[in-house]
């Protein structure tokens, strides 16, 4: 739940700030992508972390080299975070984490059938983790096409 949290926060902070005239932070995209990435950052520092071994843990079995998955995973979501901070980059950043978060779901799937830990309490349920990484897949669809359509929008007025 941390990173709904971090995200949900950081972003109704952007836009506040935003809100009070720091124009970089005018468009609700630009907040989006700022709070994407902070979040992106709070997950990728579990990767070598204290959680480590439950993150490792959390891979499938069928899947080799868990630990290296663990830190591949880790090091694009420090890179697609960056990314996400280039205007030129934050479409494309914005895709490929959203095939990040398709891609590692099975982990998640994994780790609440086998009622797996993380930090020391039980993962989030299957139904509750499937409708948060829904949010966190929307988002991610959201920066990457929402600059777009908010620029057609505001081309048509």
């Amino acid at each position: 739940m941390a990173p709904l949290l971090v995200l949900t926060v950081s972003f109704a902070l952007f836009l506040v700030v935003g809100r009070l005239g720091v124009r970089h932070l005018a468009r609700w995209v630009t907040c989006l992508r700022y709070a994407l990435a902070t979040m992106f950052l709070l997950t990728a520092s579990a990767h070598w972390g204290s959680r480590r071994a439950e993150l490792v843990a959390m891979v499938p079995p069928a899947l080799p080299y868990p630990e290296l998955l663990v830190t591949v995973t880790g090091v694009l979501e420090i890179a697609g975070a960056a990314a996400l901070l280039v205007p030129r980059l934050a479409p494309w950043a914005a895709a490929g984490l959203t095939i990040l978060l398709v891609a590692m779901f099975p982990a998640n799937v994994h780790a609440a059938r086998a009622a797996l830990t993380l930090g020391g309490s039980p993962v989030t349920p299957l139904v509750p983790r499937t409708l948060l990484q829904i949010v966190f897949i929307a988002a991610t669809v959201a920066v990457a096409f929402g600059g777009r359509l908010e620029d057609r929008r505001r081309n048509r007025e």
